[in-house]
């Protein structure tokens, strides 16, 4: 049965051309597509026990870091999940991680998803960066970008506030993490709020 609705972002917008790189608009960080070479500084990541604390997925070695970033171009390709490296533009160095998840190119919808390295934390680092990915988003077409996390998780909250996600409610008991069920906090940014704030 055909669907009526018109892709809100055409299949293939993504796919046909390479992952751009970001640039926050003060040119202190650069968002760009993970590369093999990043593989030692992915695997120091998820040695973090904060980091492992709110994420499901382990990694031990660097084949499984190298294997991760594949993953990214792949993805990327198949216009599901897009992944930046978020890096200082000064030196090139690794900062941490930027996600657009799930994406729905015939609603225009995604989830947003990060995480930083112990260093970078507290800098305003993932503001920021979530800003940069939020504009190309929008630019980019997308309607809607969910942000989840924890409820007991307030850095990743105040992050969300800082780049202007307000929260929309609480999804209970909707995420499994290593000690059991938790509650979500759901922050949205819309096309609309952007294009008025603009």
């Amino acid at each position: 049965m055909p669907i009526e609705l018109k892709h809100t972002i055409a299949p293939g917008t993504l796919a046909r051309s390479p992952q751009p790189s970001l640039r926050s608009p003060d040119g202190q960080l650069t968002l760009r597509a993970p590369e093999s070479t990043d593989a030692p500084a992915v695997l120091e990541a998820f040695q973090d026990p904060v980091l492992s604390y709110w994420h499901a997925r382990t990694m031990d070695s660097l084949d499984e870091a190298r294997a991760w970033v594949a993953t990214t171009h792949e993805s990327w390709r198949q216009e599901g999940t897009a992944q930046w490296l978020v890096t200082r533009t000064a030196d090139g160095a690794p900062l941490g991680r930027m996600a657009l998840k799930d994406m729905n190119l015939l609603d225009g919808l995604a989830e947003v998803a990060y995480w930083m390295l112990p260093a970078a934390r507290g800098q305003g680092v993932a503001p920021r960066a979530l800003d940069t990915l939020t504009d190309w988003a929008f630019a980019t077409g997308f309607h809607r970008l969910d942000l989840l996390h924890s409820t007991r998780n307030e850095p990743s909250c105040r992050v969300a506030a800082k780049a202007g996600y307000p929260l929309e409610g609480t999804r209970r008991s909707s995420a499994l993490h290593t000690d059991g069920w938790h509650d979500m906090h759901v922050h949205v940014r819309i096309q609309e709020s952007y294009e008025k704030h603009s």
